[in-house]
């Protein structure tokens, strides 16, 4: 009797399991649906950040980074800008730019640039802001998670495994909570690997209004110093 309760049991497992995985493609295709349609209309983004980096091997330690974010988009143009103000609770004016495939940080304490080839990792930097579906498709794996409300936001949870092998030794997986209707991210989850975590987090979240003229400058002088 035992055996054929086993039996019935896993024989039903085996009907229903297609089953959620079909209604979980579908909803991952309604997911990116909707990233399409809002992407289509994304212009501009202003949000606060926290920047939470968690490390665990060999000892824990956290850093945490705040301020304010800039993203804009035309066409297939897209830039980047975030406006660091405080770090582990001290102030720590930085500045990083992401615009033409270079990434640009400036930190006023020691006034240096620092410059770095990055188009390829473009795919990550715009997570979420702006990028439509048919984008996250092409540089992802994409599993659908189900929906949670994040800061009284209700938003679709995904989990993205890089087909760069680029960004996938940077990122194995991340996470990431969309607010579809807008095409921006309120959370994005970065495992970094080797007990390192970071979690972006986004707030009072502004889209498609006009950006402040220097959002996407940074405040250098004649005795800046450029490092490549």
């Amino acid at each position: 009797m035992f055996v054929k309760k086993l039996f019935i049991a896993s024989s039903f497992l085996l009907a229903v399991l297609p089953g959620r995985a079909a209604l979980a493609a579908d909803d991952l295709q309604k997911v990116l649906a909707r990233l399409d349609a809002a992407s289509a209309n994304f212009h501009t983004t202003t949000a606060d950040f926290q920047f939470k980096t968690v490390t665990t091997v060999p000892i824990y330690d956290e850093d945490i980074q705040k301020g304010t974010a800039y993203y804009k988009r035309e066409g297939k143009s897209f830039q980047m800008a975030a406006h660091i103000v405080e770090v582990n609770g001290s102030k720590a004016p930085k500045d990083l730019t992401y615009s033409g495939g270079k990434v640009m940080l400036f930190d006023s304490l020691s006034n240096t640039v620092r410059v770095m080839d990055a188009a390829k990792y473009e795919s990550y930097l715009l997570l979420g802001f702006g990028a439509s579906g048919k984008e996250l498709a092409d540089k992802w794996q994409i599993k659908y998670l189900g929906t949670e409300i994040v800061d009284g936001v209700k938003t679709d949870k995904l989990e993205l495994i890089a087909k760069d092998p680029n960004v996938l030794k940077l990122f194995p997986k991340v996470t990431i909570w969309l607010d579809t209707e807008r095409a921006v991210s309120l959370r994005q989850v970065f495992d970094e690997g080797q007990g390192v975590t970071r979690t972006c987090t986004y707030a009072h979240i502004i889209t498609n209004q006009a950006l402040p003229k220097n959002a996407f400058t940074l405040n250098t002088n004649r005795q800046t110093q450029t490092v490549k």
